[in-house]
């Protein structure tokens, strides 16, 4: 799909990338190493990064399996990441249709919790363009260039 977009020289924390994946689970190996390449230039712990890496996998792996009921190569997965102050931005957005998670018991359906457990801001919207999620995660002092507010922890939006 399409190549990512940087704004930064190479080696500087980018402050704004976007990329395209098909929605297909193959494609969750290339995103997530994508991710890592975009994430190498700030002081992230490993804990930390591993966590960014598998809630970001989890929503496109989400977007993948659940968003489109029968996949054609029209269906995308899009990942847009940008910085803020102190702070790391994500966002996974499919053009899909959303499907409320079951109040049965399947031994599934755990992801949402995952992300939120793993990421100190998630925002999930859906509606008929399909679903976004948003994360935001703080940066260690000296590798942001700008002051952040504090924000919650999870807000959920629907239409």
């Amino acid at each position: 799909m399409g190549e990512p977009t940087p704004v930064a020289g190479q080696g500087e924390p980018s402050e704004f990338v976007h990329r395209s994946w098909y929605a297909h689970p193959g494609q969750l190996a290339p995103l997530r190493a994508e991710l890592r390449r975009w994430l190498a230039p700030f002081a992230l712990s490993e804990d930390s990064e591993d966590d960014l890496v598998l809630a970001v996998s989890e929503a496109a792996s989400n977007s993948a399996e659940h968003a489109y009921t029968q996949l054609t190569a029209d269906d995308t997965v899009e990942l847009t990441f940008w910085t803020e102050p102190h702070a790391i931005c994500l966002e996974i957005v499919d053009h899909g249709q959303w499907r409320t998670p079951s109040d049965e018991p399947t031994g599934r359906g755990r992801g949402i919790d995952m992300m939120q457990r793993l990421v100190a801001f998630v925002l999930i919207r859906h509606d008929n363009l399909g679903t976004r999620v948003h994360f935001r995660h703080p940066v260690p002092d000296g590798h942001s260039r700008h002051a952040a507010p504090q924000v919650p922890h999870l807000v959920r939006v629907t239409s």
